[in-house]
């Protein structure tokens, strides 16, 4: 039962997935660190330091984990680790004596770290594929819808509502391909003692069979290890991982601001789905607020800065190490990768239930859409012998007498007029000039270039 008298993070109950938090959680971060110890005693058993009976006794009681009892121990001894590996050792009255031999701290928390960051990504790659199929199935179906372009937010040229939604997609397949390599490439701090060098574990088993010591540790973790640490493995790790997840994030960033432009009622093409139950203001019942794009854009916010902390965190470790990274990476890991997660469920939510408005979109292409056009007509006139110049100028004052209409509220003249124009049937007749103003002969090869995006995306997440 959540405790909601106290301070709660969003993220402990609004924001992020259940098997986000559950990875995350303190009871799943001892369990980790419980499985490190474990794995540590067996290799070690097996290389004639422990006893089988020990290593038996530390599994037994491997998932025992006791977080009240490890607190009141922490309470005392100001050492979270430590308390944890107290009470483990309580608990295993035949092995908790040779517990954490040769271990210093971050043997056991960089690796369970490591573990968890790959169990994240793993969830995080899931999810964005599962975003991405969505995707290519919204832009297979709407790949020869017309649209009208816009470049700096004013109406540009025709485009296809699929190409615009491939245009999302293939940044999210950047950012899939992206995670994916940087989760295959997580590794763990290995086993290696205070400042990196392998002393203490030399002591236990001899130098000369480190390397043997660790390939085994690394095959029972099913966790490759850096051959170069310090206390700790690279913070640089970290940054790397937080930049990947706040790419993606970015990516989102940009779909959400762009539907909340399109949903406006002034463009009203596209919407997020909204339920029938579902209030947008508590003042204005009429409201249908952008909320979940909203929220996207809040938390991409938030999720753009965890970098810059990872870099403070990877630039600052001063020599073998120091502990000012510590108290933040607290919260700043599990926080970018709930945010992420948040993100990506927000963002499947929006795409599974998109709304599109095909009315609107033939209104806004039929409206400015022909302005488009009119540059093919005076290529054509122009080939066809009429004087560039003398066009040219006349399209323009047909355009700016167009403009006006449209802005009165006004259907759209310039199709008719420049059918009408004499000037122009000196050299064209009226159905050539009907069909260059075509709108759907002017969005050149979108559609085509938006389904060969979409299949690759179904082919690379099937």
């Amino acid at each position: 039962m959540t405790d909601f008298e106290n301070y709660l993070s969003p993220f402990t109950w609004r924001y992020g997935s259940t098997e986000m938090r559950q990875i995350w959680s303190e009871v799943n971060k001892r369990r980790l660190w419980r499985r490190v110890w474990v794995s540590l005693a067996t290799v070690e058993a097996e290389f004639g330091i422990l006893q089988s009976e020990q290593v038996d006794d530390l599994r037994a009681h491997r998932n025992d984990v006791d977080v009240q009892r490890a607190l009141e121990i922490e309470a005392e001894i100001q050492h979270d680790l430590m308390a944890e590996l107290k009470v483990f050792a309580e608990q295993c009255p035949v092995g908790g004596g040779a517990l954490h031999l040769g271990a210093t701290s971050m043997d056991i928390e960089d690796n369970a770290d490591a573990l968890r960051m790959r169990q994240s990504l793993d969830i995080i790659v899931a999810k964005l594929g599962k975003l991405l199929a969505l995707f290519a199935e919204k832009i297979l179906r709407w790949a020869d819808q017309p649209i009208i372009a816009y470049t700096h937010l004013q109406p540009a040229e025709p485009s296809t509502l699929g190409y615009r939604l491939a245009q999302y997609a293939q940044d999210l397949l950047s950012d899939w391909e992206n995670i994916s390599h940087v989760g295959s490439q997580v590794r763990g701090k290995g086993f290696t003692g205070a400042v990196g060098t392998g002393a203490s574990y030399a002591d236990l088993i001899g130098v000369d069979r480190l390397d043997a010591f660790e390939q085994q540790l690394a095959a029972v973790l099913d966790l490759p290890f850096y051959p170069i640490t310090t206390q700790t493995y690279p913070r640089r790790q970290e940054y790397l991982i937080l930049s990947a997840l706040a790419g993606l994030g970015s990516s989102l960033y940009k779909f959400a601001f762009d539907l909340r432009v399109l949903q406006s009622p002034s463009i009203g093409e596209i919407y997020e789905p909204f339920g029938s139950k579902q209030v947008g203001s508590s003042a204005m019942p009429f409201k249908r607020n952008p909320v979940n794009a909203e929220k996207i854009n809040s938390l991409g916010r938030a999720l753009a800065q965890m970098p810059r902390l990872a870099w403070d965190n990877a630039a600052h470790s001063l020599l073998e190490r120091t502990l000012d990274d510590s108290a933040n990476r607290r919260s700043l890991l599990p926080e970018s990768f709930l945010t992420t997660d948040e993100l990506l469920i927000t963002a499947l939510r929006i795409v599974d239930g998109l709304q599109v408005d095909k009315s609107a979109l033939v209104r806004n292409i039929s409206i400015y859409g022909p302005f488009a056009a009119m540059e093919r007509v005076l290529m054509a006139l122009s080939k066809a012998g009429a004087d560039r110049q003398v066009i040219h100028e006349r399209l323009r004052q047909l355009a700016m007498q167009a403009w006006e209409a449209v802005q009165a509220g006004q259907e759209n003249p310039i199709i008719e007029g420049i059918c009408q124009e004499p000037q122009f049937r000196r050299y064209l007749d009226e159905p050539e000039l009907r069909d260059l103003m075509e709108i759907s002969h002017h969005t050149g090869n979108a559609a085509e270039r938006a389904r060969l995006l979409a299949k690759r995306i179904q082919q690379l997440t099937a």
